[in-house]
This record gives C-alpha cells, structure tokens and sequence, in this order.
C-alpha cells in the first residue's frame, strides 16, 4: 500500500450506518517508509460514534478511555501542518497499557494526569492490551477529525489476544484454578452457541474438549458451565434479530460484518441465497494448516427458523484435531453456484499467501458438484466420507 506524506488529499468518510468502527472505514498509510500509521478522515461531530462502534467488537468487546490529551486554542499557530491538531486524545482499550496478569508488569507512577472513569473495572482485569488509535481534531479543519491507529488488534506485547471470546487463557483472580482454553474449543463453542444448539448439549461437547487437552477434573463441569453461560451471553448481547423479515435483518447482519463475510448473494429471480461466513481468525487458520493439506465439508440442516442447510469448512491442525475455518448456509449444490463461493474462499487465502494450495477435498454429502473442486477451483482429487 502506497504511503502518503500529506493528509490534504485524503477523502472524509461518513458511513451511513448511526455506529461504525474501523472495520467501515479505509484506511491510508500515513508518515514516512520507516514510521507510518493507519489514518482515515472522519467528521468530528462522529467522533463518539465512531468510538461507540470500536468498543462493540463481537471478538473483543471492550471500553477506552483517553490515556493522554492535549489542546491548542485557534490562533496560537502562525504557521502549521496539515495535520496539526487543535485538540489531540490518545485512546487506549481498558484491558491496558498495565499488564497485572502472571508475568505482567505495572507501569511506573505517571507524570500526567489519567482519566480512570471508564477503565477496565477491577485491576485484575488489566491485560497489557495494546490497542490504541489517536483522534486530532485538526487546527486547519476543525470540522474533521482524523483518525491515527497505532495498534488495531487487542494484543500484548506478546502478540497474543489479551481478552474477549478470543482469549486463550482464563481472565480473572481465579485465573490458575480455571482450565486451560484453546482457540480451537473456544472457536468450536462459539460455533455450537451460534448454531443455536441447546446449551446442555453445548456444554457436553466443551466439557469433552477441555478434558480431551488437559485431562478430567472435580471443577471442570461448574467452570465449564460458567463459562459456556457467559460466552452465550457475550453471543447474545452482539447477535440479535435485527428485523421481523428474515431476508431484511440478514442483508443488515451482513452489511454490519462485512469483514467476516467472504461472499453473499442475496436471493433473487435467478439465483439462490448464499452466505459465506469466515472470520480473520479462521482465515488464518485455513491458510496455516490447509496449505498442501486436507480440506473437509461438514454439512448439516439449520436447527433454527431458517432451515436452511449449513456446510462448515474444516481444517486439520498438527493433533488431527478438526478446526472450522468456514461457513456456507445456501440450498444449492448446483455447480455454477458452488463455484462462486469457492473461488471466492480461494482467492480470499491467496490474498495472504499467493501459493497457498490444498491436496484434497473431503465432502460427506453424494448430492455435491465436484467439478467445481477437481476441475474449475481447486484441481483436487475429492473423497466421499
């Protein structure tokens, strides 16, 4: 992506929806080929809208506050950038900058003055999180804001996912008595929750995951009914029934996740309704264990007022264990429609490896065209299970 020097040129983005977040703005890089940031222009009376929506991540829902600031009053500049500010907020997710997890350490004793009104409610609950973006109401315009993002992932300085559903270890003062859980049975969970499957159920297969990687225990069932409570609940709160017509409250949930959706098409006259759903983390996980390796379908039937048949996409990590890295809700097998959405997937892990490549295609459903897998998308040998 080029790197631009000046923000004159930089087109102010106003989406339409009442709350966004960075996932509906495009970002420029700005500063020099050593230092540059992700920016954008947004207007400045949509600063807390703006604001509102980033703290709504369904991975990450958090809360930030404004760890520094800094204002100027008009004309006190003879001579200025175009990104100058008149007012300047560094906002910080409140799951950091302190890190007071095992490990961790605390910042020493501040020189400035720290808003704490939204901060992460316990100490316990600071994680190292490093998300932080800046807001400069700019001095030339003071009707824009412009937006710096230093760090958009919700990581520690590790790397590693701090806090939301996404989290691999326990959060918390009881953290070392809760068990050890991964990625995959949180995205295996989570998937279950999603699918509308009955808790009990639920709970019933993640209890077998937790014990599957770090054996039985007396506090596993009450920890693990907890948590799978609290995940839905986290579910629930990000997931709702936007509109009485189902077809009007999909094309809202798609327009709201546009970067978890990997292709859609809306039902009309001529084609059918196709949905394909995948997630940054999946997206990552299908080009880590799928390259030069096995890629399987999973079909059921929706349990949910839709019924509509549900295709989950599966990869295979180094212990064998299944990880679903997609989801396809669509009737048709026809081959012109399952081509779409398949070259659609392809070219979406060649945007992260242009090598990337699969040795075959399991699928448990005869009724499935497999020209589109042998012969149009992926030239793979295809297994029936």
């Amino acid at each position: 992506m080029e790197i631009v020097e000046s923000i004159l040129n930089l087109p102010v983005q106003d989406p339409a929806e009442q709350e966004f977040s960075s996932a509906d703005l495009t970002w420029t890089k700005f500063g020099t080929a050593e230092h540059h940031d992700d920016v954008a222009l947004i207007p400045y009376a949509r600063v807390d809208e703006f604001i509102i929506g980033e703290c709504s991540n369904v991975e990450c829902p958090t809360r930030f506050h404004i760890e520094r600031g800094r204002k100027r009053s008009m004309g006190s500049l003879k001579e200025y950038k175009s990104d100058e500010y008149l007012e300047y907020r560094l906002y910080w997710c409140s799951f950091g900058p302190e890190n007071y997890g095992e490990g961790g350490g605390v910042l020493p004793s501040r020189r400035y003055r720290l808003n704490t009104r939204n901060r992460a409610a316990r100490p316990q609950s600071m994680r190292g999180c490093t998300c932080h973006f800046v807001v400069k109401r700019l001095y030339a315009r003071p009707s824009l804001a412009l937006i710096i993002f230093n760090e958009r992932r919700h990581i520690n300085k590790s790397g590693f996912v701090c806090h939301g559903p996404l989290d691999k270890d326990a959060i918390g003062p009881g953290a070392k008595k809760i068990p050890y859980i991964s990625n995959e049975i949180q995205q295996q969970t989570m998937s279950m929750i999603y699918l509308g499957i009955p808790e009990e159920n639920v709970l019933e297969k993640h209890i077998e995951y937790v014990q599957r990687y770090g054996g039985s225990d007396a506090t596993v069932s009450t920890l693990a009914s907890q948590y799978v409570r609290k995940l839905g609940m986290i579910i629930k709160r990000s997931t709702h029934e936007l509109d009485l017509d189902d077809q009007a409250s999909i094309r809202m949930w798609v327009e709201r996740n546009k970067k978890s959706i990997f292709f859609y098409q809306d039902t009309s006259e001529t084609d059918p309704f196709i949905l394909g759903i995948q997630t940054e983390w999946q997206l990552q996980q299908m080009v880590r264990f799928g390259h030069r390796s096995l890629i399987a379908a999973d079909s059921t039937f929706g349990i949910k007022r839709l019924k509509y048949p549900l295709c989950t996409l599966l990869v295979f990590d180094s212990r064998q264990h299944a990880l679903p890295v997609a989801w396809v809700i669509t009737r048709s097998v026809a081959k012109s429609d399952m081509a779409k959405w398949m070259k659609a997937l392809l070219d979406r892990a060649r945007s992260i490896d242009p090598g990337w490549k699969i040795n075959g295609f399991l699928i448990d459903d005869a009724a499935v065209e497999i020209d589109p897998i042998r012969q149009d998308i992926f030239y793979q040998k295809v297994w029936l299970e």
